[in-house]
């Protein structure tokens, strides 16, 4: 075989044991969830702000990052639920460079598995635990799931991920949302089968197991964007893209018609300060149509401490390594807008 198998990892229920979440964070989590959740069943007029850096890969600025947004969350409650990216696998389109902090706990060093999971779930509990905030990450490797499923309370799964049957059957279990994104083809029906899949009870094998679920009635679109066959981006967070969408939800029998926008990625094109007029846009379309309102639950925001991003080894504090985002300045008051533009 051409696989080097290196060394055996703890399972998932040993590296949970030994970096438990307290007893108290596992109360706030549920109280955390239960809020997300009724934004998404439509009982909750709250708006979700799904905020923070494209790759987290060093625990005191994402800490830092993540207490900020904690100030503000007070000040905007009452309107919108903050939810920090907290992004601790990073997919690479031609498989090269920074993959995560489960990869590399440190960047400019080796990849390091038992050191990344051990330091992926210090620096969310840690997260939670100063700044009463639960996250949001992609789920990029199913198999990886259960290292944090007790801690986020919102998953991704990717453009490249969202046709993959483990994906979908892994979703299918989960307890929490899940959004899944349009592929890069910008296909929405490949999206929208996704979420019924993910929807719906399914056996199979999992970690070994035979496993059964029940389906996850939170799951949910996510409009990123999409890019042609000359690698031309084209975004999809028009009125016109949000209408379609509605309109194919209607012919289908899915629990909880719902949408988050990306407003980076192919959306911007990743020019990152593009994502400021693209979130005021879908707010605007909100009160074009009331229809729209209803399904459109959250905005997605790639958004650091400092603008722009910085190559490995520079060494920026709060700067991001991998896609350029927003600085927190900017970040600071598209929040406060988005809060007056319920």
């Amino acid at each position: 075989m051409s696989f080097d198998f290196i060394k055996k990892l703890p399972t998932p229920d040993e590296i949970r044991a030994e970096f438990p979440l307290p007893e108290k964070l596992v109360q706030l989590k549920q109280r955390r969830d239960g809020e997300i959740r009724e934004v998404l069943t439509g009982k909750s007029n709250k708006f979700l702000v799904i905020i923070g850096p494209c790759s987290a890969d060093n625990e005191d600025a994402v800490c830092d990052y993540v207490n900020r947004l904690a100030k503000i969350s007070e000040k905007v409650k009452d309107k919108l639920i903050l939810i920090p990216r907290i992004y601790t696998n990073k997919p690479r389109t031609t498989g090269e460079g920074y993959k995560g902090i489960v990869h590399q706990p440190d960047p400019e060093k080796k990849p390091d598995f038992l050191a990344g999971l051990i330091a992926m779930r210090k620096m969310q509990i840690r997260a939670i635990e100063e700044s009463g905030l639960t996250a949001a990450d992609e789920m990029l490797y199913p198999e990886n799931w259960r290292y944090v499923s007790d801690i986020l309370s919102y998953v991704a799964i990717g453009a490249r991920s969202v046709e993959d049957q483990q994906h979908r059957l892994t979703v299918s279990g989960f307890d929490v949302p899940a959004g899944m994104k349009n592929p890069t083809s910008g296909d929405f029906s490949i999206m929208l089968n996704s979420v019924y899949a993910a929807q719906h009870p399914h056996s199979f094998i999992y970690r070994g197991w035979e496993v059964k679920t029940t389906g996850n009635d939170l799951t949910h679109t996510i409009l990123r964007g999409s890019v042609n066959k000359y690698g031309r981006s084209l975004p999809n967070y028009h009125y016109e893209d949000l209408n379609t969408l509605l309109n194919l939800y209607a012919q289908r029998d899915l629990k909880h018609p719902a949408c988050i926008i990306d407003a980076n990625h192919n959306n911007s094109d990743k020019q990152f300060k593009q994502q400021i007029r693209i979130v005021k846009e879908v707010m605007h379309s909100r009160k074009l149509n009331a229809d729209i309102h209803q399904l459109v639950k959250g905005v997605m925001v790639e958004s650091y401490i400092e603008e722009g991003c910085q190559k490995i080894g520079e060494g920026i504090y709060g700067k991001s390594i991998t896609d350029p985002c927003l600085g927190w300045k900017d970040s600071e008051r598209l929040i406060y807008d988005i809060a007056d533009n319920i």
